[in-house]
């Protein structure tokens, strides 16, 4: 009858522990990410992206007007002492000064506009929504428990290629 018993809870640990031995021997299956290079891909091709590059050479032309009108300024305000014309010269001062005034005033607010759009596009909710439901489909459909960001570099000390799905993720995304 021992013996019965003890074939019996042999029997019974052995059902019981063998979900619990095969669950312990699965393997973690991970990957990584570079979402600089996502980030970079999704906006290359961006309205927005394009509406910043276009307002930045916008703003770059209004400068670069204005400085070549500033040097024609000083040329002439050279000619005037050349010539000894002080009143002119004098009045060509003023105007260099109002100009060089107006060209930083207007560089700084534009450079603020620009860092303020910037900012907004990289903060897009739109697109970290995005990146994050495809990340979830890929993790899903090919069994990865965990993807992690190469830029949280501190995390991730080594990595093998073969783990990297960045190139996966840009073409989901469709870019």
């Amino acid at each position: 009858m021992l013996k019965q018993v003890l074939v019996g809870t042999f029997f019974l640990l052995l059902v019981f522990l063998s979900p619990a031995v095969l669950a312990a021997q699965q393997i973690t299956k991970f990957a990584v990410v570079d979402t600089n290079r996502v980030y970079q891909a999704y906006f290359r091709n961006s309205a927005s992206v394009r509406n910043y590059e276009s307002k930045k050479a916008e703003f770059q032309d209004e400068i670069d007007k204005q400085t070549a009108a500033l040097k024609e300024l000083q040329q002439k305000k050279l000619e005037y002492e050349k010539n000894g014309d002080a009143a002119s010269a004098l009045r060509t001062e003023s105007e260099i000064t109002k100009k060089s005034d107006f060209l930083n005033e207007y560089a700084n607010a534009k450079n603020v506009e620009l860092e303020t759009l910037k900012n907004s596009l990289q903060r897009s909710d739109a697109f970290y929504q995005k990146l994050y439901e495809t990340l979830a489909r890929i993790a899903e459909s090919e069994g990865y428990s965990m993807i992690l960001s190469l830029q949280q570099a501190n995390a991730v000390l080594w990595y093998s290629p073969s783990v990297d799905i960045t190139d996966k993720v840009i073409s989901e995304l469709g870019l």
